[in-house]
């Protein structure tokens, strides 16, 4: 009997090509077949008769074919194969598209189960190429449940079929289940075996909602155990003490008085600083909510306690504007603050090394060179990592691991549920900044359009006569895909249409030091308007941007939307975001009409999850955290919160989890994933 670890080499019908096909979707081991579910399912046991097709979509159709498959090759490349087939209700025409093997599937006279898309063109319904099983004389339900796995190409659906087929054979009858008893009996869950059999091969919709309730619960339950586990683990550690004597000058050293949310989050970064052990803080604050400030507070505590502090920004252009920002307010305290980039001269960057080296910069902000080999800290007490999702794991971990278990403060500007947040960080504390600092203007936000193009353009002209920028997003770079914008396109168009306007483009096939100069330039008020991709997605500061136009905006998620659309109304100037996109259809209408109505980029990721998922906050690149095969966060935030409050009693009583050494294995292997050694 094969077992799991066995190659799909092993699979009647998987050669080594097949085989390398495979290796493209990570399947590799028939055990990796097995957990590789299927991305849909075709309900093939409903069951529809001819005369009852009324409009466009995909039906099962069980009728009997009539007239001879006939091969028609129309041009070199297409072929088409043509035949009639009926039912007692009436007659349908069927056509397959490139495929003259088509017509040895069905004989005349033969009745199957057709399944496929019927397109309405005119009076004349068509089946556009469905499959055809044959039926076999007696089946009264002949019908089934279909899995639709993930495929690339020179794959079918029958590969896939073949190799889960196989796995589901070489599961044992005493499959190990890492979900406790009690938990099973509670939420009413299948057990191990039986989900996976329902997953890959179910009989019936029920058969499937069940099993991935199953999976979802187990998912999120191993993910709660494995981040409660890391956390615990580093409350072991010991850290650094700060003492908050020096916080009553940083404050009184702001031009402004903090909200009650910054103050909150200072508190908190205190206490944990004061705690005897290594902080690991989330700040999550909307786009503009002041997370700077907060970061800057530990900067200065560790420089105040005599250590000092790490700040890492994703771009230069953004840790330049870290270092204005930083400089002349701990300045106020006494402390120094040192810029080191990659693109700095040889010089300055010596000079910028040395300092950090000797401890006489107390302050360093910089970007991925600070984890760089050459750069060596006196004496590191505490890291800030800018834009969290842009860091992976292993990227923090080696910034944190040129000092001795420094404070950790994390910032993320994506909004997400709070539910949410304590899932996907559930290795770090979380600080929500909830309130927007007085003063600033909230962005008024219209959806629009390719009627509205002249009066757009005239907009944008009359913005800058009145001293403002503009930016304007592509969601391509180059000409093609679907006719969308692309950037370089979008900005000789736009100097014809404004010829006496500068205009500039960004994208993100440049080199960073082109990006840089332009990006400068653009700051340096150089250009009027900046052409870009999402490159200007991540936290530029240009105060004097007071118009964001997104081309294409439909095909943006909406939290993305909602962090484009913070880059303006930093300044004193009223600020506005225009989308096109609102004449594609009523979802596009419905979906760009939520960021009219709130500036609440909280609200806006709650839609953004009801409506598409979590792709935006939970991918594995972003978070380093193991993937979710099955889990949609949004329908699932019920499930999950059970997951989390389970994970955390089972661990308050075994935090090993000794009596559960099945458990304990699955999370191990769940956490391997990971990009740092947190379980090794």
């Amino acid at each position: 009997m094969p077992a799991l670890e066995d190659s799909i080499r092993f699979v009647k019908g998987v050669g080594p090509k097949k085989a390398a096909l495979l290796e493209k979707l990570h399947i590799r081991t028939l055990r990796d077949a097995l957990e590789t579910y299927p991305r849909d399912y075709e309900d093939r046991t409903v069951l529809t008769r001819i005369a009852d097709i009324d409009e466009d979509g995909k039906y099962a159709i069980r009728a009997v074919v009539g007239t001879e498959p006939k091969v028609n090759r129309i041009r070199k490349g297409l072929t088409l194969v043509k035949c009639t087939i009926f039912d007692e209700t009436g007659s349908l025409h069927v056509t397959w598209f490139n495929n003259p093997y088509a017509a040895a599937l069905v004989r005349v006279g033969q009745e199957y189960l057709f399944y496929g898309r019927v397109q309405l063109s005119g009076r004349m319904p068509m089946l556009v190429s469905p499959q055809a099983e044959k039926i076999a004389a007696g089946d009264e339900h002949p019908g089934r449940i279909v899995p639709v796995y993930p495929l690339t190409a020179g794959l079918t659906q029958r590969d896939l079929a073949r190799v889960t087929e196989a796995a589901l054979d070489a599961v044992p009858g005493d499959w190990p289940d890492p979900l406790p008893e009690v938990l099973r009996a509670k939420y009413d869950l299948p057990d191990a075996a039986d989900a996976l059999a329902a997953i890959h091969r179910p009989q019936t919709t029920a058969d499937v909602q069940q099993a991935r309730r199953r999976m979802v619960f187990e998912e999120l339950f191993l993910l709660c155990c494995g981040l409660q586990q890391l956390k615990e683990r580093r409350r072991a550690d010991h850290g650094f003490v700060f003492s908050a004597a020096g916080l009553a000058d940083y404050l009184a050293a702001l031009p402004f008085a903090p909200t009650g949310a910054q103050r909150r989050a200072i508190d908190e970064i205190a206490a944990d600083c004061a705690s005897g052990r290594p902080m690991n803080r989330l700040v999550q604050g909307d786009v503009g909510s002041g997370k700077t400030v907060v970061a800057a507070a530990l900067c200065a505590l560790a420089a105040q306690n005599g250590y000092q502090a790490a700040f890492m920004a994703p771009t230069e252009i953004l840790a330049a504007q870290h270092a204005e920002t930083l400089a002349p307010l701990l300045e106020k305290l006494g402390v120094t603050c040192t810029l080191l980039t990659g693109s700095m001269g040889a010089a300055q960057k010596r000079a910028a090394l040395a300092a950090i080296e000797s401890g006489q910069a107390q302050v360093v902000v910089g970007t991925h060179a600070l984890i760089q080999q050459s750069v060596s800290f006196h004496r590191l007490g505490a890291v800030v990592a800018d834009e969290q999702h842009r860091f992976g794991v292993a990227q923090r971990a080696a910034l944190a691991g040129k000092g001795e278990a420094p404070h950790v403060l994390v910032m993320s500007a994506t909004p997400i549920p709070r539910t949410l947040a304590l899932i996907m960080y559930g290795d770090l504390d979380v600080s929500v900044l909830d309130e927007l600092p007085p003063g600033r203007q909230p962005v008024e936000t219209y959806a629009v359009g390719q009627n509205m193009r002249r009066r757009i353009t005239a907009f944008i002209d009359k913005q800058i006569e009145e001293g403002g920028q503009v930016y304007v997003v592509c969601p391509l770079v180059e000409e093609g895909e679907l006719e969308l914008k692309s950037a370089e396109q979008h900005a000789v168009d736009l100097q014809k249409a404004l010829p006496h306007r500068r205009v500039a483009v960004l994208h993100g096939r440049m080199k960073n030091a082109d990006k840089e100069r332009v990006m400068q330039a653009f700051t340096a008020k150089e250009y009027d308007i900046l052409v870009a991709t999402t490159v200007i997605e991540v936290g530029v500061d240009v105060p004097n941007a007071n118009l964001m136009v997104v081309e294409d905006a439909d095909r943006f998620g909406l939290s993305q939307l909602h962090q484009l659309r913070g880059r303006v109304g930093r300044g004193k100037r009223q600020s506005y975001c225009i989308f096109f996109g609102a004449d594609k259809g009523q979802t596009a209408r419905e979906r760009l009409k939520i960021l009219c109505k709130t500036n609440d980029g909280f609200e806006v990721a709650r839609a953004d999850l009801a409506q598409r998922g979590p792709g935006d906050f939970f991918g594995r690149r972003q978070h380093g955290l193991p993937a979710l095969h099955v889990a949609d966060l949004a329908a699932d935030l019920a499930l999950m919160q059970h997951a989390r409050e389970e994970a955390e009693q089972i661990l308050a009583a075994d935090p090993q989890l000794d009596g559960y050494p099945e458990l304990r294995a699955r999370v191990h292997r769940m956490f391997e994933e990971r990009d740092d050694e947190a379980f090794n």
